[in-house]
């Protein structure tokens, strides 16, 4: 997360609020929120979920986004994990910008992205040409619920 933070204060833009993209967006957002100061506002996406979570299906976006005052406007920085195939980030943003005429200006930013990916975000730490699958540190959860927990966990 720290080098993804460089990157956008070292390019010198400055923006109003962040909106990350749960689930995925939701650590960087965070992070970024709390780096820059600014408001979190978060727009629940969703297409992983055959094969444990590793096969794209049907996109899901909500139709309302969740920020602690006001409306989503200004100079906004969209956050998300990852720049997979892109379909998620380009339509969220086709949608921002038909639908959310506050916004002034709209950047993204993402930890990786997959060579793959049909969308280039503004900001990316990491460019993966091999388009592997990335594991996350928290993966393990999407498979295991408070039986198999207490177990591993038993103390």
């Amino acid at each position: 997360f720290r080098s993804l933070a460089l990157k956008i204060h070292n390019s010198g833009w400055e923006f109003d609020q962040i909106l990350c993209l749960a689930r995925g967006g939701m650590r960087p957002g965070d992070v970024l929120s709390r780096v820059f100061d600014k408001p979190l506002a978060i727009m629940a996406t969703s297409s992983y979920r055959a094969e444990a979570g590793t096969i794209q299906g049907r996109l899901d976006i909500a139709k309302y986004i969740t920020l602690p005052k006001g409306e989503l406007g200004g100079r906004v920085l969209l956050v998300d994990d990852l720049a997979d195939s892109g379909v998620t980030l380009r339509r969220v943003v086709d949608q921002l910008r038909n639908n959310y005429p506050p916004i002034t200006e709209l950047r993204s930013a993402v930890i990786w992205t997959k060579a793959l990916s049909k969308f280039e975000p503004d900001y990316s730490v990491e460019f993966l040409p091999s388009n592997p699958w990335i594991h996350q540190p928290f993966e393990s959860y999407d498979s295991m619920g408070p039986e198999k927990l207490l177990e591993k966990w038993k103390v």
